[in-house]
């Protein structure tokens, strides 16, 4: 599978772009998990997932109309479009799912064994090459979500299972980005997705019938569509700047905030086993920004 984005003069500055699109982007899916989590402790979670979806849909849609590319909504119907709004609708669902039924630091710490499959994807569909001091330091971030989850044979059940199912779908989501040719504006992309995950939470809401939401509800959902929407496009930037394997990693950051939060909101509190994986994640995702300066560097020399 080759990319379909153009090779850049300035890759230095690609990455860079996508290292910080990635990074906020994780804080706001962390802010936006809080507070859809919140939301479904009194709601059903497809009906929770939908209600979002529609909030976040309207305002990707008016969005598009913003900037002007009214023009550019039969793009939806893009195959490759459609079919990376599939991935990302099943990575969604699945994800939020799991995240319903565990504490928020322990799905959030399963979520970041996407940066091993991105980078694994990224040399076999991408063709990137990845030297071996980053295949190391994204080893040893993920070592540090062993850490954090240590799973056991009777220590993960079928709802971590699930979480870390979702990871992959998400990893496989990003990778398929690169298919996507830069004359389709990243919101369409982003209200593709939103629709599709809203299409889908309302078919399952169907089934598992409606309940009547409160205004604390709508609040809470109202808020969470901003974070979402705000976090689909920056991932979205994020995927379509620099290496893959290289800003893929930086979805490290995001548990730096699912751990205050969830001290904070939860109680949940991180023994030292929990904090030597932190650390280890966020050394590696350090070091790795320091490899790319210093290729930097000598690509400036050279």
């Amino acid at each position: 599978m080759a990319s379909a984005l153009a090779l850049s003069p300035d890759p230095a500055a690609d990455n860079r772009r996508g290292i910080v699109a990635m990074s906020v982007a994780m804080t706001v899916f962390i802010v936006n998990d809080m507070l859809i989590k919140l939301a479904a402790e009194t709601l059903p979670a497809a009906q929770a997932i939908c209600l979002r979806g529609v909030f976040a849909t309207a305002l990707a849609f008016a969005a598009v109309l913003a900037m002007g590319h009214g023009r550019a909504l039969p793009l939806l119907v893009n195959p490759h479009v459609m079919v990376r709004a599939t991935f990302d609708v099943l990575g969604t669902f699945g994800y939020l799912t799991a995240l319903f039924h565990m504490p928020i630091s322990i799905a959030t710490a399963i979520n970041m064994a996407a940066p091993l499959a991105i980078c694994v994807l990224a040399v076999l569909w991408l063709h990137e090459i990845v030297g071996w001091r980053r295949w190391s330091a994204i080893i040893v971030g993920f070592a540090g979500v062993l850490l954090i989850i240590r799973p056991t044979p009777g220590g993960l059940d079928w709802w971590a299972l699930l979480a870390f199912g979702a990871t992959v779908l998400n990893g496989a989501r990003d990778i398929y980005t690169r298919r996507i040719g830069l004359e389709i504006p990243s919101i369409i992309i982003t209200l593709s997705t939103a629709l599709g995950v809203t299409l889908f939470a309302g078919a399952v809401a169907a089934f598992e019938g409606w309940q009547p939401v409160a205004g604390r509800e709508l609040l809470l959902l109202s808020a969470a569509s901003l974070f979402l929407a705000l976090g689909y496009h920056l991932v979205i930037v994020a995927m379509r700047a620099g290496e893959v394997s290289l800003i893929g990693a930086f979805r490290y950051t995001g548990l730096l905030g699912a751990l205050v939060i969830g001290y904070a909101v939860w109680g949940e509190v991180p023994d030292a086993l929990a904090w030597l994986g932190i650390a280890l994640l966020v050394g590696a995702g350090l070091y790795i920004l320091h490899r790319e300066r210093v290729r930097a560097r000598e690509a400036r020399r050279g």
